[in-house]
């Protein structure tokens, strides 16, 4: 059991943090409060896509501050319908639900599909995922994912989800055979905290065509691989197709809290006054951050900038690690990519602290690199020159 640490005695427990404070940050480097300078290949978690101190975002959030905060949903929010244009504009779907984090976006989106499935009728709807995903910690959304640790002392779970291997259509066929309920398929289309895992362009396209045939709804989790992450707009759209329905979150703000549900025409109009709401979704300044968000990836091309410096990165690490025993597999696309070990890599958390660089360790064994879409070829060859010998010193080691 977690118990308060000293350091922090009245904060809930409810992490195990890295020994580091940060003081402030600038571009993809951040400073502790002892002044050591560290590279960002985090990011926030795939949240700081401009990383630090973005000299256009932060006056523009300054300049929100002194207009307006907060009103509430009662009345029209401008900067709300021009972000929600933008969105559809680049996902060429039809609208948006603005809530503040990607749980809460999960979330309504599991409640668009039991809606959709009682409009027409279905009483008990059901919904299609997958194992190694990750949706939340709500309970709806906890339920959805596929990891029993979390999980653990929160049963009875929410019903209502059937359990697909993914990139496997023909167990796909079969749960929809085996479960006439079904109304929708949720996925995240490369699975982030189940290990960067990448639901394959013909999974996807094969999903696509099931749901038109069928007249389901595709959903696609695009909170983590979203907003150019991946070198496109959205992660999907490498194969070519659309969902009806698309959360969203995490780098849409550049760091503050903001959340979206993009749906296509399937799904537009399921929800209506008094279905769903929220006291904080589409305040002004979250609407501000996500408009000049997207303003400043298309003025300064941050989407070729994360395939190219994406493909820098994997090359240099390719390079360093190639002929490492214990390296499973480098995969991912753009600025969102894990290094599959063949054992627990958890001790490199502290160790790349130490060494000036931050990271993420996820599904165990993978270590997930995240960094701002800012992040230039030499940043790139940085982090590749930092993680490279503690990756081959963790795996000199015998194997536990």
């Amino acid at each position: 059991m977690n118990v308060p640490s000293a350091s922090e005695p009245h904060v809930m427990p409810t992490y195990g943090r890295l020994p580091v404070a940060l003081s402030h940050g600038q571009g993809c480097w951040v400073w502790d409060t002892e002044g050591r300078r560290l590279l960002d290949a985090l990011g926030g978690i795939a949240v700081n896509t401009l990383g630090h101190n973005h000299p256009r975002l932060v006056p523009a959030l300054q300049d929100q501050l002194t207009k307006l905060i907060h009103t509430s949903n009662y009345y029209r929010i401008p900067l709300q319908e021009q972000l929600a244009a933008k969105l559809c504009e680049l996902s060429g779907l039809a609208n948006v639900f603005f809530c503040n984090s990607g749980l809460e976006a999960n979330e309504a989106a599991l409640k668009i599909a039991r809606k959709f499935g009682h409009d027409r009728g279905n009483t008990s709807p059901e919904v299609i995922v997958f194992e190694g995903a990750f949706h939340g910690r709500s309970l709806a959304t906890l339920s959805a994912t596929a990891n029993p640790k979390i999980q653990a002392g929160f049963a009875p779970l929410v019903p209502g989800f059937v359990r697909c291997p993914l990139n496997d259509i023909p167990a796909v066929e079969a749960a929809l055979a085996a479960h006439p309920n079904v109304t929708a398929i949720f996925l995240e289309t490369i699975q982030g905290e189940g290990g960067i895992n990448p639901a394959r362009v013909e999974f996807l396209q094969a999903l696509r065509r099931l749901c038109d045939e069928r007249d389901l709804l595709l959903m696609l989790d695009e909170v983590q691989c979203g907003i150019g992450r991946t070198g496109k707009w959205f992660a999907h759209q490498w194969a070519g197709i659309r969902p009806d329905v698309m959360p969203l979150a995490k780098g849409l703000g550049s760091g503050v809290p903001i959340g979206a549900v993009v749906c296509g025409p399937r799904a537009a109009g399921v929800l209506t006054a008094g279905n769903h709401g929220t006291t904080f979704g589409g305040n002004p300044l979250a609407m501000r951050a996500g408009v000049e968000t997207l303003k400043i990836m298309e003025e300064d091309g941050l989407l070729a900038n994360a395939e190219a410096v994406g493909a820098t990165l994997r090359g240099a690490l390719a390079e360093g690690l190639a002929g490492v025993a214990g390296v499973v597999e480098i995969r991912g696309q753009g600025l969102m990519l894990g290094i599959e070990l063949d054992r627990p890599a958890g001790p490199l958390l502290g160790q790349a602290l130490e060494a000036g660089l931050l990271i993420s360790v996820t599904a165990d064994r993978v270590v997930r690199l995240l960094p701002p879409l800012i992040l230039t070829h030499d940043e790139a060859r940085q982090i590749a020159t930092l993680l490279v010998p503690l990756i081959k010193a963790l795996l000199a080691q015998p194997k536990p």
